[in-house]
C-alpha cells in the first residue's frame, strides 16, 4: 500500500468490489451488535473527534470504529515541520465536519509497527480506514481546499458505499464522555432485497444478485446504492467464464471488432486497469460510426456507473469521450 497523492481510487477498484460489499456488511452488523448493546451511535463532545492512537488501542479505536466513521490517520512526528502545519488543520476540519470523520492521530516514533503496516514512506502521511478498509489519501503537506476535497470524497464514499453517516455530535457534551444512546434508525424500505444482494454475491451467485438489484430499482428507480451494485454485479456476470488470454488475443487481432473492444475492457476493469478501460473505448468510439458507436458509448457510460461519478478518472474520460463525440 502506496501513498497516493489525493486519490480515492482504493475504494472503487471492481477488484475489490465483493470485499467492500463484505465490509458493508459487517458494517451493518457490527452498528447493529453497538445498538442492541446500548453502544455506539451516542451522541459524542466535538473534542472526542480527535484522539490519540497508539499500537494498543489501534484495533479498537481505529478499526471498530471505522463500521460506523471513517477514521482520517494522520502520521505524524514532534521532530516533523510538515507536521506542525499540516495537523491543525486536519484537527480544525474534523470538528468542523462536525462528526463526518474521526481524525486518528498515531506518533510514528512511538509506532513504527503501524507506520510499517501502512507502508508510510514518509510523513506527514493521511490515509483512512473505512468500514475496516485501509486507503491512501495523501502524503506531505497539502493546501486546505485540497484536503477539503479529499475528505468531501471520503465522505461521500463512505455513506453511498457503505452506509457510513458517521457521528452524532453533541456540542454541550463533556468530553470523553457520552450522550445517551441515541434510538437506532429503523430499516429502509429495501434492506432486505439489499441484503439479498450482498448474500447472493457472497454466495457466487451473480445472477441473483442482479435479479435483487433489480427488484430495488424497479420500486425506486433513482436507488444509489441499486444502480451501483447492479452495473458491478452485471460487469462481473459478464466476465465470468471469459478466458483472458483469449478476450486479449481477440481485441489485439480485431481493433475494429466492437465486442472484442468491449469485452477486453470489461476485462480490464475487473482487473483495476481502469484507464486501460476507458481509453480502450474512447479509442473505440474514435474509430466508430453509427450503431457500433453508440454500442460502444453506451457500454462506456455503464462502467462509469461501476467506478462512480465521484472518481477523477471518470470526470477525465467523461471529457474525453466528449472529445471524442464532438
Amino acid at each position: 500500500m502506496q501513498p497516493r497523492n489525493m486519490s480515492m481510487s482504493g475504494v472503487v477498484d471492481l477488484a475489490a468490489v465483493k470485499a467492500a460489499q463484505e465490509a458493508k456488511a459487517k458494517a451493518e452488523q457490527a452498528r447493529a451488535e453497538a445498538a442492541r448493546q446500548g453502544g455506539g451511535g451516542g451522541a459524542v463532545s466535538p473534542a472526542d473527534l480527535v484522539i490519540d492512537v497508539d499500537e494498543a488501542g489501534f484495533e479498537r479505536e481505529v478499526l471498530q470504529r471505522s463500521a460506523e466513521v471513517p477514521v482520517v490517520i494522520d502520521f505524524w512526528a514532534e521532530w516533523c515541520e510538515p507536521c506542525k502545519q499540516l495537523s491543525p488543520v486536519l484537527e480544525r476540519l474534523a470538528v468542523e465536519y462536525n462528526g463526518r470523520f474521526l481524525l486518528a492521530k498515531i506518533d510514528v516514533d512511538a509506532n513504527q509497527m503501524l507506520m510499517q503496516q501502512f507502508g508510510v514512506q514518509g510523513i506527514p502521511a493521511v490515509f483512512a480506514v473505512v468500514a475496516g478498509q485501509a486507503l491512501p489519501l495523501f502524503q506531505g503537506a497539502a493546501g486546505e481546499a485540497q484536503i477539503r476535497e479529499t475528505l468531501d470524497q471520503l465522505v461521500t464514499v463512505a455513506e453511498q458505499r457503505f452506509g457510513l453517516t458517521g457521528l452524532t455530535v453533541d456540542a454541550d457534551a463533556e468530553p470523553g464522555g457520552a450522550a445517551q444512546a441515541a434510538p437506532a434508525a429503523p430499516a429502509g424500505p429495501h434492506d432486505a432485497l439489499l441484503e439479498a444482494a450482498v448474500q447472493a454475491l457472497d454466495a457466487g451467485d451473480l445472477g441473483g444478485a442482479v435479479q435483487a438489484y433489480k427488484n430495488v430499482l424497479n420500486e425506486d428507480p433513482g436507488n444509489s446504492e441499486a444502480k451501483l451494485g447492479l452495473a458491478q454485479a452485471e460487469l462481473l456476470q459478464r466476465v465470468q467464464g471469459a478466458d483472458p488470454q483469449q478476450v486479449r488475443k481477440d481485441a489485439a487481432d480485431k481493433p475494429a471488432d466492437v465486442q472484442a473492444q468491449i469485452a477486453a475492457a470489461d476485462l480490464d476493469l475487473v482487473g483495476g486497469h481502469v484507464e486501460d478501460a476507458f481509453g480502450r473505448l474512447i479509442e473505440t468510439v474514435q474509430r466508430t460510426v453509427g450503431d457500433d458507436r453508440d454500442t460502444v458509448r453506451l457500454r462506456l457510460l455503464e462502467l462509469f456507473e461501476v467506478v462512480g461519478a465521484e472518481d477523477p478518472r471518470v470526470a477525465a474520460a467523461r471529457r474525453a469521450l466528449a472529445r471524442a463525440l464532438f
